[in-house]
């Protein structure tokens, strides 16, 4: 077990009543944990009704309003400027935490050069799993994806639906910018949590992020998001995301992880996929390499509309004397 000296903050952000049966059961996955939070705190985004249900449902937490920018990432830094613990954690409100999260990740802050933990996020579908998504992808649900490392090792950045910072870094770094955040259902630009690890780490260049495969959530998967629909929509705002986050950074640090998830993982996958029909017959692999394919095209393509977008607007801003319409700023 970890120090019980090491309490943390679990941020849980909500906007929706249609989620509201799986934020109860977050909420009561973390009430279960072996090691307890040292709160919850319960952000609304920007939702009065939500906010009245969950301060009758959830009189044991913190339940507040999102005091920044409507979406996730206002939401987000809400929750850390209220935090009375030393390190804070998060995790969705339609995931469930196993009972030993907590546990996980805490333990690694024992090395004080470690400055964040996150874990594995596991696709729980609500629906039936399509044929021909492919593992490699799995981060078009939020979820853990082919290419992540299966044991404890340094990574670049954690994923947003697990991840845990000692709080100082806030201080430090900022908070995660609001240009990047989810808004709703609508808008899915993302990827507020690399930029933030990014520059996180440029704050502490001795120090790391840790990836440990045992810290588990498992995440819903509505049926909407196994539609081709919903597959091409999402790897489009990851491209325009992914662009966002080179503008900010530069495309060194920006593009790093995604360079060998595309030179070595994608052709890996695309090769499986292609051997597998081959031995057994079956369409299915076929499937997924051509959706590895497709996806790969379509992200691209929103990185590079992304980036076209983010130097015509700073021309045009630079001409007007005011700042590029593309970028955000960090709180």
């Amino acid at each position: 077990m970890s120090d019980p000296i090491l309490r943390a903050s679990v941020i849980i952000c909500a906007y929706t009543q249609e989620r509201w049966n799986s934020l109860v059961a977050a909420v009561g996955s973390i009430r279960g944990q072996k090691t307890p939070a040292g709160e919850i705190l319960i952000v609304i985004d920007y939702n009065p009704a939500l906010y009245e249900m969950a301060r009758v449902q959830f009189p044991d937490a913190r339940v507040m309003e999102n005091t920044g920018p409507k979406g996730l990432s206002g939401a987000r830094n809400t929750g850390v400027e209220n935090a009375r613990y030393p390190l804070v954690a998060f995790m969705d409100e339609d995931a469930i935490a196993e009972r030993d999260w907590l546990d996980s990740l805490l333990v690694h802050y024992q090395d004080e050069q470690v400055i964040g933990v996150g874990g594995t996020v596991a696709p729980h579908w609500l629906g039936e799993r399509p044929a021909w998504f492919a593992d490699e992808f799995a981060w078009v649900v939020g979820c853990t994806y082919k290419g992540l490392p299966e044991r404890v090792e340094p990574v670049r950045n954690l994923l947003g639906c697990n991840m845990s910072f000692r709080r100082e870094v806030f201080d430090r770094a900022g908070g995660f910018r609001d240009s990047l955040g989810r808004l709703g259902s609508k808008n899915l630009l993302s990827c507020e949590e690399t930029e933030f690890c990014i520059r996180a780490a440029r704050r502490y260049p001795q120090s790391w992020f840790i990836h440990e495969p045992r810290a588990r959530v498992n995440h819903e998967v509505p049926s909407y998001r196994g539609t081709w629909g919903y597959y091409r929509t999402r790897c489009y705002a990851e491209g325009l995301s992914k662009a966002l986050v080179s503008n900010y950074v530069g495309s060194g640090d920006g593009l790093a992880s995604e360079r060998k998830y595309t030179l070595q993982v994608l052709p890996q996958g695309i090769w499986r996929g292609l051997k597998d029909s081959v031995v057994t017959g079956n369409l299915a692999g076929l499937r997924q390499a051509g959706a590895i394919l497709a996806g790969l095209a379509i992200t691209s393509l929103g990185y590079l509309v992304g980036r076209v977008t983010a130097r015509t607007d700073f021309a045009e801003a630079s001409s007007n004397k005011v700042g590029p319409s593309i970028l955000g700023h960090a709180k």
